[in-house]
């Protein structure tokens, strides 16, 4: 850093801002979980785990069940079963990988596809917003800040 000197934050800083975000989370999670989920997807009982392989799909494309289970850090028989569940329901389609039979492709079925774009599109919109006028070092410190608390919780809980 240049011409600044770093300082600790004292304890009552530090105090303060936790405050300020065990305030914040549950008013953020409560809004996340307000989200409608589209009229062509409630009949599906979807879940926040379907929603973050759906999110992959969307924004990263067609990819096998390693692929995801890598991205969603579960075991690939966990994402096999989410995936034949949403299968089942039209929500995904599975395909033959043309470079290796034994692999399958998975991707967002294409009669799907728009309702689920329409329901992530809110939220990637907003997240858009606030990101863009940071630098990309802020950025990256605001999401492994966000990694670093997810880790700590479970932490928490397993210790």
């Amino acid at each position: 850093m240049t011409g600044s000197v770093r300082r600790e934050a004292a304890p009552g800083e530090v105090d303060a801002t936790v405050r300020e975000l065990l305030l914040l989370m549950p008013r953020m999670a409560s809004r996340a979980k307000r989200v409608p989920v589209p009229e062509a997807l409630r009949s599906l009982s979807l879940a926040p785990r379907h929603l973050s392989l759906l999110s992959y799909l969307l924004f990263d494309g067609p990819m096998t069940v390693n692929e995801l289970a890598g991205r969603l850090e579960v075991a690939p028989t966990t994402v096999s079963l989410m995936v034949g569940d949403l299968s089942e329901k039209g929500v995904l389609d599975r395909r033959e990988d043309p470079s290796d039979r034994r692999r399958r492709i998975v991707a967002i079925a294409p009669e799907q596809h728009e309702a689920i774009a329409a329901w992530l599109a809110p939220g990637a919109a907003a997240w858009r917003r606030v990101l863009t006028p940071l630098t990309p070092a802020q950025r990256r410190l605001f999401l492994d800040t966000l990694y670093a608390y997810e880790s700590a919780v479970a932490e928490e809980r397993e210790g």
